[in-house]
C-alpha cells in the first residue's frame, strides 16, 4: 500500500505509536541531559533550556578589608562575581531591597561613603578615600546570564563515593541468579502444565493465576518469619544471598509459569507427537524441542524479572540487610543522597547509572519481547 492510499486509521495508528515513543523517550533523554548539566543551572532551569543561556539572581561577598591595596592615594578592594564561570552581569546592587538598581559600569555609593563599581564581565572594585575596616566583606547582589555548561562532575561524585563498586557487584549477585533460578523452575512447571496430563492440573493452574494478584507487601513479612524459623532450625543466618534468591524466585514464579505455560501450549502439537513416535521421552522433548522454541517467552520474562530485581530495594533490605558489605546499588544511592542533604543534582546521575545495565539487557532481548508477551494468543497449526 502506497503512502497516498493509506487510510486515516493507519495514519492515526502511526501517530499514536509515535506519540507513545516520545512519551517514553523524552523523560530518559531529559534525565541524561540533566545529569550532564552544571548543578547551579540545573537548580534554576529545566533540561529543555540546556542549550540556552540562563539568568540567575545571586549574591556574593567581597573580600574583607585585609585584602585592600593602596592605589593612587585610594584604598581598593577588587575581585570577580562570576569567578571564572563565564557569562555577563546585567544588573547589580548592594541592598536586598534593590538588588538590580545599577547597570554594569555604573558606580554605586555605599552607605559608608565607599564606591562600588561592577563591570559586565563580573569584575568589581570597591574604592574608599580612607582605609577600610571590618572583618566581613561587602555583600553584592547581582543578576547574571551564564552560557550553558556541561560537566561530568555529577557522575564523578557518584562513582567515586565509597562503596559504590561493592554495591554494584551486590546488585549483580542478587539480580542474575534471581532471574535464572525462577526461569529454570518455571520452564519445567510450564511444560508439565501444558503437555503432561495429570489429576488436578486445572486446579494447579488456577492457583498459579491466583498468585499473580497477591501483593508482595502482604506476603513479605510472613515469608521472612518462615525463612527465619527455618534458618534458626538449621543454625544458619537469614541475611544471606540464598535467602533473597529464594524470595525473588517465589515472587517471580507465578508470572513465569503463567507466561511460559501459555507460550508452550501454543506450540504445534504435531512436533510433540512426531517426537514421541520416534521414542523421545518427555525430558528429551522438553530439552531439545520445547526450550529452543520457547526462547522468546524466556527472554520476555528474563527482561521483566531482571528489571524488577535490579531496581528492588525493599526485598533486598529485608532479606539481605543494610550493612556496607551487603547493601545493593539502590540502597547505596539512597544513602548517598541522604548524606548530601540538598544536593539533589546527583540524583539525575545516580538514576542514569542505575538504568544502564537494565537498558543493555532490554536492547539485547527486546526483539523477543513482543513475541513472548503474545504467548498463547494464537495457536500453532
Amino acid at each position: 500500500m502506497s503512502p497516498s492510499t493509506r487510510s486515516p486509521l493507519t495514519w492515526a495508528v502511526h501517530l499514536s505509536v509515535l506519540l507513545l515513543v516520545l512519551l517514553w523517550t523524552l523523560p530518559t533523554a531529559g534525565l541524561l541531559i540533566s545529569s550532564l548539566r552544571d548543578k547551579d543551572q540545573l537548580a534554576v532551569s529545566g533540561w529543555w533550556t540546556a542549550l540556552s543561556s540562563s539568568s540567575r539572581n545571586a549574591v556574593a561577598r567581597a573580600p574583607s578589608a585585609e585584602s585592600q591595596v593602596e592605589r593612587d592615594g585610594k584604598f581598593v578592594i577588587s575581585g570577580s562575581l562570576l569567578e571564572g564561570q563565564g557569562g555577563q552581569v546585567s544588573a547589580f546592587g548592594f541592598s536586598s531591597r534593590e538588588p538590580a538598581r545599577f547597570k554594569p559600569g555604573e558606580t554605586a555609593e555605599l552607605n559608608d561613603g565607599d564606591r562600588l563599581t561592577v563591570q559586565a564581565d563580573g569584575s568589581f572594585e570597591i574604592v574608599s578615600d580612607t582605609r577600610m575596616e571590618g572583618s566581613r566583606g561587602q555583600r553584592i547582589f547581582f543578576t547574571a546570564s551564564t552560557p550553558p555548561r556541561f560537566t561530568i562532575d555529577n557522575y564523578v561524585e557518584v562513582l567515586s563515593a565509597a562503596g559504590i563498586g561493592q554495591s554494584f557487584l551486590n546488585s549483580l549477585t542478587v539480580a542474575v541468579p534471581s532471574t535464572i533460578i525462577p526461569i529454570l523452575i518455571a520452564a519445567f512447571a510450564a511444560y508439565a502444565l501444558a503437555w503432561m496430563p495429570f489429576p488436578g492440573r486445572a486446579i494447579l493452574l488456577a492457583v498459579v493465576v491466583g498468585l499473580l494478584v497477591v501483593p508482595l507487601q502482604m506476603s513479605l513479612i510472613p515469608l521472612l518469619k518462615l525463612y527465619n524459623g527455618v534458618g534458626a532450625f538449621f543454625g544458619v543466618s537469614a541475611k544471606t544471598y540464598f535467602g533473597i534468591w529464594l524470595a525473588h524466585t517465589g515472587f517471580g514464579l507465578p508470572l513465569a509459569i503463567y507466561l511460559l505455560r501459555n507460550y508452550m501450549a501454543g506450540l504445534p502439537r504435531e512436533i510433540m507427537e512426531s517426537a514421541r513416535v520416534d521414542g523421545a521421552s518427555d525430558f528429551e522433548i522438553f530439552v531439545k524441542i520445547v526450550l529452543p522454541l520457547s526462547f522468546p517467552a524466556l527472554a520476555s520474562f528474563a527482561i521483566f524479572q531482571f528489571l524488577w530485581t535490579w531496581n528492588d530495594l525493599l526485598v533486598a533490605l529485608v532479606f539481605l540487610g543494610a550493612g556496607d558489605d551487603e547493601l545493593v546499588l539502590t540502597g547505596r544511592l539512597v544513602n548517598l543522597l541522604g548524606s548530601r542533604g540538598g544536593n539533589w543534582e546527583i540524583l539525575t546521575a545516580s538514576a542514569f547509572i542505575t538504568i544502564v545495565v537494565p537498558l543493555i539487557v532490554f536492547f539485547a532481548l527486546q526483539r523477543y519481547l513482543v513475541r513472548g508477551l503474545l504467548a498463547g494468543s494464537v495457536k500453532g497449526g
